[in-house]
């Protein structure tokens, strides 16, 4: 059966509304609540201890609270085994806990929750100075890859237009990360160095789907030469589609076992890493079909309107 062709023009204008949505929820709630960085990127002091038996959360919240009047953040952790449980209380900001502090925190969980068996693990401090370095690092690399990615789509598809088509690729891929970032604010994730990875990963995705439709527009050019260029790209698209949405569905199957996995066991390590990525992974289908391709032909169309002038 033969692929239907796809209005790119009418997805393109679907896909914005989309993307307008998220961007406006996410700022709300960006002002609203603000954004809840991991130490590793603030800096301050994670504390960590083991306990036996079932503890809620926001009554160990109300607890810390009684010791020390700083905003914090409280997560759970439990080995796949259930042998072994911790929370974590994490400190941000730009003087470390001192040690009494630390010391009255252990005493009173253990004064309240006796029969939990509370005990001190281990006490990462991390300094302003070394969370602001380590968070220049990470978005050089987030920057040093955008702009390897314009290079290598610009050299690759130069009979199809190179820097313009890296561009817009690049434009999706701005979108993703967009998408990704407001999770974590919406879901109310830290953003550490698991969101970093999320990024990066997204980009080759988000770019390989990306690259498999310049290819298609390429190699059709040859055999289509009668074609415009919407038309093309239109062709285009639409006989990468499902291969394009069948990959992601089953990248997102795999992610999605690590979401049960980490909502069952309380791995928030791992939930910081998989909630954000199966958005961005979404994101990345719907940006490299329905965003690069027709954001290319609108602006080739624009450079032919402005040559004939």
């Amino acid at each position: 059966m033969a692929n239907k062709i796809l209005d790119t023009r009418k997805l393109f204008k679907m896909a914005m509304i989309f993307y307008a949505a998220i961007l406006v929820i996410g700022i709300v709630m960006t002002v609203a609540f603000g954004v809840k960085l991991d130490i590793n990127f603030s800096g301050g002091t994670r504390l960590s201890y083991t306990y036996e038996g079932k503890v809620s959360l926001s009554d160990v919240e109300k607890t810390v609270k009684e010791v020390v009047d700083r905003d914090f953040t409280v997560s759970e952790n439990e080995s796949i085994a259930g042998d072994t449980k911790t929370i974590t209380i994490s400190f941000a900001g730009n003087e470390s806990l001192s040690t009494d502090s630390q010391i009255s925190i252990l005493d009173k969980l253990q004064e309240t929750y006796k029969d939990n068996k509370f005990e001190e693990g281990q006490i990462n401090a991390v300094a302003p100075t070394v969370a602001g370095a380590f968070l220049k690092k990470s978005l050089a690399a987030v920057a040093l890859t955008a702009i390897l990615v314009v290079i290598y789509v610009g050299i690759r598809f130069r009979k199809i237009g190179g820097v313009s088509a890296a561009l817009t690729a690049l434009c999706a891929l701005v979108l993703d990360i967009m998408v990704s970032f407001f999770v974590c604010v919406i879901f109310r994730l830290q953003l550490d160095s698991n969101y970093i990875a999320v990024v990066l990963t997204i980009l080759g995705y988000s770019l390989n789907d990306t690259i498999v439709i310049y290819d298609r527009v390429r190699e059709n050019r040859k055999y289509h030469p009668e074609l415009e260029t919407r038309e093309l790209v239109d062709l285009s698209i639409s006989t990468v589609k499902t291969r394009n949405i069948v990959t992601t569905v089953t990248t997102i199957s795999a992610v999605f076992v690590i979401i049960l996995v980490a909502e069952l066991f309380g791995l928030t390590t791992l939930r910081t890493f998989a909630i954000p990525m199966a958005f961005g992974l979404v994101s990345g289908c719907i940006s490299s079909l329905f965003v690069s391709g027709p954001l290319w032909v609108f602006w080739r169309e624009y450079r032919a309107k402005k040559e004939k002038k």
